[in-house]
């Protein structure tokens, strides 16, 4: 097993010092080294004897590999696999991924309230005058940012909702209980994203973290019923599609649909 200490680099090699850092830490995480901790950068400094550029330039090539998070004014964490998975081509609730993750699913509620939006107004198919439910939250899990989600849905069908309290629940629970109306299908556009600076601000990450978009459209039957628009966290999240002997078919946005058969 490589020993858990580090090997200083060789000035008199030709490889770079970063590069030998880069895969002396590289070579000490895939022995198991760090599990509780990983250091920061000034005991890096100190452990291999080189400058602190040297070191930030062998953390920023651990992030772009995925084995690490370094992030400006945050000491450097080891990377671990997304935690939440939703599964394609399914009515599901986020809320429901966390808690069956094994983690709390929080939110601050951030609006709450109607107001008349003729953008998401026609989404739903209504006059552009409509008035709207909007509710907007950042999902926690564990107590750390995972999403900001941004719902709007008929105000005349979901008026009730504005007694609810969104702090540990479904808005799809709240709906079914409140209003009867229980969703039961629809269709939903992921893409992944760059966040703006306010955007990585309020899910707490760093700009060499991505994000994906989701837009959904629910119905209830053949009625839409709730537009939601959520921007959730890359290294908190994945999405699972299964498929059969038959095939798996995938719909690309702008390049038309194509199924992968056996």
């Amino acid at each position: 097993m490589q020993s858990s200490r580090a090997t200083k680099p060789d000035r008199s090699s030709p490889l770079p010092l970063w590069a030998q850092v880069r895969d002396d830490l590289r070579a000490r995480l895939e022995s198991g080294a760090f599990r509780t901790a990983f250091p920061g950068e000034l005991a890096l400094v100190e452990e291999y004897g080189v400058s602190r550029h040297t070191v930030r330039e062998a953390l920023r090539q651990l992030r772009a590999e995925g084995l690490v998070i370094a992030e400006r004014g945050r000491p450097p964490r080891l990377a671990v696999p997304a935690e939440i998975e939703q599964p394609l081509g399914a009515l599901y609730s986020l809320f429901r991924s966390v808690e069956a993750a094994g983690q709390v699913q929080r939110s601050v509620v951030r609006v709450l309230d109607i107001r008349a939006d003729g953008v998401f107004a026609a989404r739903l198919g209504l006059e552009e005058s409509a008035p709207l439910l909007h509710l907007e939250r950042l999902r926690l899990a564990d107590g750390e940012s995972l999403a900001v989600d941004r719902v709007w849905l008929p105000a005349e069908l979901a008026a009730p909702l504005l007694e609810a309290d969104f702090t540990h629940t479904s808005l799809y629970d709240e709906l079914a209980a409140r209003t009867g109306v229980r969703l039961t299908g629809g269709r939903e556009v992921l893409r992944a994203v760059v966040p703006t600076p306010a955007e990585r601000r309020l899910l707490g990450i760093g700009e060499g973290v991505a994000a994906f978009a989701v837009d959904r459209l629910g119905c209830a039957g053949s009625r839409p019923v709730e537009w939601r628009h959520t921007l959730v966290r890359g290294d908190r999240f994945t999405a699972r599609a299964e498929f059969s002997a038959k095939g798996y078919r995938l719909d690309l946005a702008g390049a038309g649909s194509f199924a992968l058969t056996k």
